[in-house]
């Protein structure tokens, strides 16, 4: 058990370094001091936090706990995850639906002021720039996050479109949040927990769903989502009162919640099928490839107006040639890169992110097939270290979801 315990954290820290490949250069020419630190840093050192280099930042992979145990905590009672590194941002504007709109491939005029959705940025060949939640706050203030290893490239393709925009006539601009920090509190015990902490009834707040309230005494942008499979909540706070909802949060469960490290977190993604930008999609995948279909708006498939679309809807009409799926597999976990072949031996496809999951106790991965090998069931062989392993196409979530919904 320790074995796989320690190729777990191996392939945890190797899969996250891989989404990010400037933070894996950091790690070699960077001092510590060149890292940015989040307001929980000192919190998260004090706590056992093995910080690591991640998209610019020293980032906690762990903490005293193992990746092991912390993922199935979260499962069972609840993790609360520092992920101040990622970027928030607001668009607003009369105009802001039209100019993000022509960016992303969500029906964000669609969307009733106070909900949300996952959407994708897209180039001009369709492919995925990153992915993103995207929530209309009102008609005229659109809040979203982007993700820290593509902080840079996002603000400067927004930038660069929106003075295109505005030179147009478009009432639209943007506030960059760097004053408020993100924590992410997940698991069966988010709601309760996050519950003694605010006067606004948490249960009148469905998956997908975004409130500005008063949590501990500071005002902030609460959302009910998150990136592992279970129901919890994305809440920004002013970084003034970050580390005191951090306490009052642990505080409150009695122990039962655990400060949460990028381990985890990717472990309960992996497990969710979710998709990690820069492994699962990068520029030259779209949406469709990707498995993404269903966050393509259904008037966005008939009307397009938006960078690659051209591309995209010919893939919905005609299908793609590749497509993300799941497998199992025996022997050593599959990795980033491992080559897929069907059972004659024929390059079929490769794996974009694996390992050992810690709560079904096998090995999982996601990655791409040639269309039509696609259907679970299809089995396949899987090469890591030069040899070939039995695998079979899963479908995911590995693990059931429990995103918490109107019944």
């Amino acid at each position: 058990m320790r074995g796989s315990l320690w190729h777990l954290g191996q392939s945890v820290t190797r899969r996250l370094a891989q989404a990010d490949k400037k933070a894996a250069a950091r790690r070699f020419f960077a001092s510590e001091t060149d890292l940015k630190k989040t307001v929980l840093y000192d919190f998260h050192v004090a706590n056992g936090g093995k910080m690591v280099p991640f998209a610019g930042w020293s980032m906690p992979i762990q903490y005293k706990d193992s990746i092991m145990d912390s993922t199935v905590n979260c499962r069972e009672n609840g993790g609360l995850f520092d992920v101040s590194h990622m970027c928030g941002l607001s668009l607003k504007g009369k105009d802001c639906v039209a100019f993000l709109e022509k960016l992303v491939i969500a029906d964000v005029a669609g969307l009733t002021p106070g909900t949300g959705t996952l959407t994708v940025f897209t180039n001009e060949k369709g492919g995925a720039i990153d992915d993103s939640v995207v929530t209309k706050v009102k008609d005229d203030h659109i809040y979203l996050v982007v993700n820290a290893g593509c902080r840079d490239k996002d603000l400067a393709h927004i930038e660069e479109h929106m003075k295109a925009f505005k030179s147009k006539g478009g009432n639209v601009s943007w506030h960059i949040h760097d004053e408020r920090s993100l924590l992410a509190l997940q698991g069966p015990l988010a709601a309760p927990v996050l519950q003694h902490l605010t006067k606004d009834d948490l249960s009148k707040l469905y998956f997908g769903e975004f409130r500005i309230l008063g949590i501990n005494g500071a005002t902030c942008f609460l959302t009910r989502t998150g990136y592992t499979g279970e129901d919890g909540f994305e809440i920004s706070v002013p970084s003034e009162n970050a580390l005191d909802l951090a306490k009052a949060i642990l505080e409150k469960s009695e122990g039962k919640v655990r400060l949460t490290g990028l381990g985890a977190r990717d472990s309960l993604r992996l497990e969710a099928g979710l998709c990690l930008y820069g492994n699962d999609m990068e520029q030259h995948i779209t949406p469709v490839e990707a498995g993404l279909t269903w966050a393509i708006g259904k008037r966005r498939r008939a009307e397009g107006g938006f960078l690659g679309a051209e591309v995209i809807l010919k893939q919905l009409e005609e299908g793609p040639t590749i497509r993300r799926v799941g497998f199992t597999s025996s022997g050593p976990p599959p990795r980033s890169h491992s080559e897929v072949q069907d059972e004659k031996g024929n390059n079929i496809g490769e794996i974009t992110s694996g390992g050992f999951s810690p709560c079904l106790k096998k090995n999982i991965a996601m990655g791409y097939v040639k269309s039509g090998l696609h259907k679970a069931g299809t089995k396949a062989k899987i090469l890591v270290r030069g040899k070939a392993y039995d695998g079979v196409v899963t479908k995911m979530p590995f693990v059931p979801t429990k995103y918490y919904k109107p019944s």
